[in-house]
């Protein structure tokens, strides 16, 4: 047997891969026109923040429709102009899905089952489409603990999903909306946890905070560095 082997410095140069999660109206479609060249596959149709970008999209609001944007996605001419893929958002498909698997089945444990095996299969092939950044929006969840402390992590139908999903990106970043001390309102993307907000960056080349800027951070991972 023949040994490939590979290195780990060439790991960004097929495209930096992240999930963006955050509440309603904090941008996460805006983002969108931050990414090189981008395509979006919008689920939501929610892209009037986006009017003046003049973004191609296609709407993917089944899961057939889906399939086949992955298919163009790969093998197209055309689509081989393009630098970036947003899927907005993976947590507006889940639930498109989990609607189908309702009305097949009458037993809602293996309609969940279904889902998730369908979302997971499909989160990766996207993840992993070759020479594409790749960004995906997912909503907010909220939750308590024990000691009754706020937690914030990306919102998919069913706890198993949930669970899951930080598991399939090296970058996930919570972006927030805060207030600063004059009462502006700051837009940012986190970056690393704080035990409330969930986020990580595999890269270990992002700050703890960055500017909301997709960009930024994709030329930040893509590009050669040297640490202090």
């Amino acid at each position: 047997m023949a040994i490939q082997l590979r290195s780990t410095a060439a790991v960004a140069s097929d495209g930096v891969k992240v999930c963006v999660y955050g509440a309603a109206g904090t941008g996460k479609t805006t983002l969108i026109a931050t990414l090189p060249n981008p395509i979006i596959l919008s689920a939501e149709g929610g892209l009037l923040s986006l009017h003046g970008a003049d973004i191609p999209y296609i709407v993917v609001d089944t899961m057939d429709r889906l399939r086949e944007a992955y298919t163009w996605l790969r093998e197209s001419k055309e689509a081989a102009q393009y630098e970036s893929v947003a899927l907005d958002s993976i947590s507006e498909v889940a639930e498109v899905v989990l609607a189908a698997e309702m009305k097949k089945s009458k037993d809602g444990r293996a309609a969940y089952g279904e889902m998730n095996t369908t979302m997971a299969d499909m989160i990766r092939a996207f993840r992993d489409l070759p020479g594409k950044h790749v960004y995906m929006s997912a909503k907010l969840e909220k939750s308590q603990d024990e000691t009754g402390r706020m937690l914030y992590n990306p919102s998919m139908p069913g706890k198993t999903l949930t669970q899951q999903l930080p598991y399939f990106f090296d970058e996930l970043l919570a972006l927030r909306v805060e207030r600063d001390a004059d009462g502006k309102t700051q837009r940012a993307l986190m970056c690393d946890s704080d035990g409330l907000w969930q986020a990580k960056d595999r890269s270990g080349w992002l700050d703890p905070w960055m500017p909301p800027d997709l960009g930024a951070i994709i030329n930040r991972i893509s590009t050669p560095q040297t640490k202090e």
